[in-house]
């Protein structure tokens, strides 16, 4: 009667820690054109999908761009301490649901917020060792303008709106860990990616993944040289 040799699989190597990417910027300076072509370059990265009270514009899609929710849940949300960052804009709710933020973090997971000022300041609060955050500037206000009007889908109040809540967001700049000046969108993109890559090769998101194998190499030397 043969008897089987038990072997143990080597230990897995712990997962780095998830990165949160945030790319904020006033309306119309170009951070949700430049999102959405950042994730389609790195399949691995993730979109932290918010939850908002405003109305879906012709070109959204419910669960992709926002999850459109009414204010009694939103509220209900905030409320529960649900929300990992939350904002009025111009009479509407935003927020990110903390739970998958969190999981995709433990997972190693890297995870892309396209939200304001207010929201990465909370974000800031909550979780700043795992933050790398860009502001997304305009090359001049006239551009900034033009690139609203572009969208045609707000009316002349609403840029204006806009416009206000530009003036309260661009001198936040210097909160922002990298900045960006859009005059040129594949130059800036090529930026983005750069960030992207510096940021996951960090050493303190690596300990785990790199201190092991830090651990092997040195076992490895001690008995080269010892044998030796």
């Amino acid at each position: 009667m043969s008897t089987a040799t038990a072997t143990s699989d080597p230990p897995a190597v712990p997962p780095r820690r998830g990165l949160i990417l945030i790319i904020a910027s006033p309306s119309g300076a170009g951070k949700s054109t430049l999102s959405r072509l950042l994730l389609q370059k790195n399949p691995d990265l993730t979109l932290s999908v918010s939850v908002t009270t405003r109305q879906r514009r012709p070109s959204e899609v419910d669960g992709i761009h926002y999850h459109f929710i009414d204010k009694r849940r939103f509220e209900a949300l905030r409320d529960r301490g649900e929300l990992l960052e939350w904002a009025e804009v111009h009479g509407n709710y935003y927020g990110t649901p903390r739970e998958p933020v969190e999981a995709a973090l433990l997972a190693g997971c890297d995870t892309l917020f396209d939200i304001d000022v207010q929201g990465t300041l909370q974000v800031y609060q909550a979780l700043r060792p795992d933050v790398a955050s860009v502001f997304i500037l305009p090359p001049s206000i006239p551009e900034l303008v033009e690139r609203l009007r572009r969208r045609a889908e707000d009316d002349a109040a609403t840029i204006q709106k806009r416009l206000a809540s530009a003036a309260k967001e661009i001198p936040h700049w210097r909160d922002f860990d990298y900045v960006l000046v859009n005059d040129d969108l594949e130059r800036s993109l090529a930026s983005l990616e750069a960030i992207l890559t510096a940021e996951r090769l960090k050493r303190a998101r690596n300990d785990l993944p790199a201190g092991g194998l830090v651990d092997e190499l040195m076992a490895e030397l001690a008995a080269k040289i010892a044998g030796s």
